[in-house]
């Protein structure tokens, strides 16, 4: 192993390790990563962005703006109004939105996707009178298996494809993922519908309708004591009965900005403290009816309007409130909202609610006039929790949405037009068209992967040209001394599933496909059939909530527990291995 190579090997070592902790945003980590790989020498500085150029990231880029257009134009809409039926039988259902996820996720970011289907599941549960926790998961891993189908379903495809005609010559078409693909996720969706969501625990099975949402209570939420309360003068402990009949607890107390030790029973409260509940929405209003509080923030001259709503959201890894607090970004000065809870896989916390920390996959409940909380919550780049029929969609534009997008596929699949140039036409004509407003263009890029993606790349091409992949494939297929060549290629799609579980599925595809080309070349056989197996392992992200954005998502909807994901995704990932593996030899043979 040279200097450059035991370098190279180190730097990628702290990435994963920094990616797998989480705490730090994993675009931040990839360009930290990047800069020390330039000033150590182990990128040259002619290649230093060379990857924010690439055509994956542009592809990538171009794919997740058409994605709002074909939500703006209502395309997906119709097509969900016209299949969902809360009044199906639970394993129906869970079939009939896992196929529209799968699809759906075949030609648009598979993110996307879910974000536009959860409030539509959500609402299926609510009337149904069931846990949404029984259906989010399917659903989830349904938009994931649906990405393999085409080239643009998700990043790794696209990695792959480009790297193979860097490699090659040759890009994978559009449709040259679909027999594996399609086999895969037609065999998962069938899994995950018939058999999987039975797999969760079974305080997931007993749970009755949303009310159940969460395995405690819903929020961590606080209330202001005004001057003419009636609990003035109380001991918290006091409270206990009349806070129980709303079916709401009080775990502590602030006052003066501190909150008191322990859940201060025996504490006599004041005008001004505030009241720490762990409670559903109904219940802190009922709470708040009850015992004349107030909710924090809505004495403030952003929040004058008489027509007061509460409203859901789950924040996304890409929210502008990832990682920061409410008091940071200035959410009642700036916005005109207050966050009135917190629900986070229901563990309760000390910090304020304006203190704490968010992160991907949190629940929070915002208090706003009713006509300004959609508008903020599309702005921080919030998804809500109930389905958005308020939303002004141009259903008379679906048809031109279609047939541009359909039109440029069917151009770049014959490769009359460059792939990247028929989507930045699509784009183009979304904009001109106002489908996707101008404004709208650079909110619906998801930069922290474009970002992971521009910074990773240089670093994986760097460990090619240094001879790292080569070690790394020597001892793959070391390892899998004296047997078959699909012996080597089923080792190394569990080995990438493996990454892909604890680190972003973009990187994982970065990094091993050139470790796949050094393969085959080390057996004297083709590139594809690893390079393949490369594809599927990298979008096969089940078992934890941290491997796919998707499952970060519903963490907090489908009140999951990290444990919760293996185990539906082990039986998951394995029938994807039994399947994935001797389709890819019958399509792409050795």
């Amino acid at each position: 192993m040279t200097l450059e190579q035991g370098l190279l090997f180190a730097l990628l070592v702290c990435v994963f390790a920094l990616l797998i902790w989480g705490r730090w945003r994993y675009d931040l980590v990839a360009f930290v990563a990047l800069l020390v790989a330039l000033l150590a020498g182990l990128v040259p500085v002619s290649q230093a962005f060379s990857g924010f150029g690439h055509p994956a990231t542009v592809i990538i880029a171009l794919v997740l703006i058409i994605s709002r257009g074909l939500s703006n134009s209502g395309v997906i809409e119709l097509l969900v109004r016209h299949v969902v039926d809360a009044s199906r039988r639970l394993s129906a259902h869970i079939s009939i939105m896992s196929a529209v996820a799968a699809a759906l996720s075949a030609v648009m970011n598979n993110v996307a996707a879910l974000a536009l289907l959860m409030p539509v599941d959500l609402q299926a549960a609510r009337k149904a009178k069931r846990s949404p926790s029984l259906s989010l998961m399917p659903l989830s891993f349904a938009s994931i298996l649906g990405g393999m189908i085409t080239l643009i379903g998700t990043p790794p495809n696209i990695i792959i494809a480009e790297f193979r005609a860097t490699e090659l010559g040759e890009s994978y078409r559009m449709f040259d993922f679909a027999p594996v693909g399609l086999a895969c996720a037609v065999a998962g969706v069938l899994f995950v519908a018939l058999i999987g969501w039975r797999l969760l625990p079974a305080g997931r099975k007993d749970s009755k309708g949303s009310e159940d949402l969460f395995e405690l209570a819903d929020y961590i939420a606080e209330l202001s004591v005004p001057e003419k309360s009636k609990v003035i003068g109380q001991r918290v402990r006091d409270l206990d009965e009349a806070v129980a009949e709303s079916d709401a607890e009080i775990v502590g107390l602030i006052r003066n900005g501190r909150r008191m030790p322990g859940m201060a029973r025996r504490e006599e409260i004041r005008a001004g403290d505030i009241l720490v509940l762990e409670a559903s929405p109904e219940s802190i209003e009922e709470v708040l009816g009850a015992l004349q509080l107030n909710y924090v923030g809505s004495g403030s001259k952003a929040l004058q309007e008489e027509d007061l709503a509460l409203t859901e959201v789950v924040v996304p890894e890409t929210s502008r409130l990832a990682g920061r607090t409410a008091l940071s970004v200035r959410l009642l000065r700036r916005y005109g909202v207050a966050l009135v809870g917190v629900s986070r896989e229901g563990k309760r916390f000390r910090e304020r609610v304006r203190h704490l920390e968010i992160r991907p996959g949190d629940v929070l409940l915002f208090l706003g006039g009713e006509d300004n909380l959609t508008d903020v919550t599309n702005r921080l780049g919030c998804l809500p929790l109930k389905d958005r029929g308020h939303r002004v969609i141009q259903r008379h534009k679906a048809g031109l949405a279609v047939g541009a997008f359909a039109l440029a596929i069917l151009l770049a699949s014959f490769g009359v037009v460059y792939l990247p140039v028929a989507l930045g036409c699509v784009v183009a004509f979304m904009v001109l068209t106002n489908i996707v407003p101008a404004r709208d263009v650079y909110e619906s890029v998801e930069w922290p992967v474009i970002v992971l993606l521009g910074s990773m790349i240089p670093i994986g091409t760097a460990l090619q040209t240094t001879g790292g992949t080569a070690l790394i494939a020597g001892g793959i297929v070391d390892l899998a001394a004296g047997y078959s060549p699909v012996v080597v290629l089923t080792l190394l799609i569990v080995i990438t599933m493996t990454l892909s579980d604890v680190m972003n599925n973009t990187a994982t595809a970065v990094i091993a496909a050139p470790i796949a080309i050094d393969i085959a070349a080390r057996l004297n056989v083709s590139p594809d059939p690893f390079l393949m197996g490369v594809a599927v392992a990298a979008s096969s992200a089940f078992l934890t909530p941290i491997g796919h954005k998707n499952n970060t998502l519903i963490l907090g909807p489908g009140g999951y527990r990290f444990g919760d994901y293996w185990r539906m995704g082990v039986p998951l990932e394995i029938l994807v291995i039994v399947v994935a593996v001797p389709t890819i030899l019958a399509v792409w043979p050795l």
